[in-house]
């Protein structure tokens, strides 16, 4: 007796596991086809190709006063506008960068201003001036300028004021 509910036990869980599989359901096409897509862009670089440099100023007006001092992206200069507080000599020229990439594509330009210091601590801001936006040409290339503006006054302390430009660049 005790062979027939041996089997009669065995017979029962394989009943039972039978039961317990889910049933398999017929496969479903979906009703449109998904797209895949990735867009594959050349990394960017970017390089300075020439510093940004205001030349001299001599201060010079009587009395208090602010004077603005700058060159703009394309080079050209402005010593306050001739207004007779500062007399600016030297060479100028606007910084100059080149931003290489995918070509025909545009890409961001972003920096923040740029404090100079001189050998004693004090401190200047310049202001950058410089395109917003680039578009790389057929060759993958862009050169663009960057200039700014400084602002002194009566009470600059002299000295040779420098600093160093924080530059991005990002395809948009």
């Amino acid at each position: 007796m005790s062979k027939f509910l041996r089997m009669t036990s065995l017979v029962a869980t394989v009943a039972g596991l039978a039961i317990a599989t889910p049933a398999v359901a017929a496969p479903v096409n979906a009703t449109a086809d998904a797209n895949a897509r990735v867009e594959i862009l050349k990394g960017l670089t970017l390089t300075s190709t020439q510093d940004l440099d205001l030349g001299t100023v001599v201060l010079s007006g009587a009395g208090a006063w602010t004077a603005t001092v700058s060159i703009d992206r394309s080079g050209s200069f402005d010593c306050d506008g001739g207004s007779g507080n500062v007399t600016c000599s030297g060479l100028t020229q606007a910084a100059s960068y080149d931003v290489t990439g995918s070509a025909g594509y545009d890409v961001d330009i972003a920096s923040g201003n740029v404090t100079l210091t001189n050998a004693n601590s004090d401190t200047l801001t310049l202001v950058p001036d410089h395109d917003a936006v680039v578009t790389l040409d057929s060759g993958g290339a862009y050169t663009f300028g960057v200039g700014g503006s400084v602002d002194v006054s009566d009470a600059t302390p002299d000295g040779v004021y420098s600093g160093t430009f924080a530059v991005t660049a990002e395809y948009q």
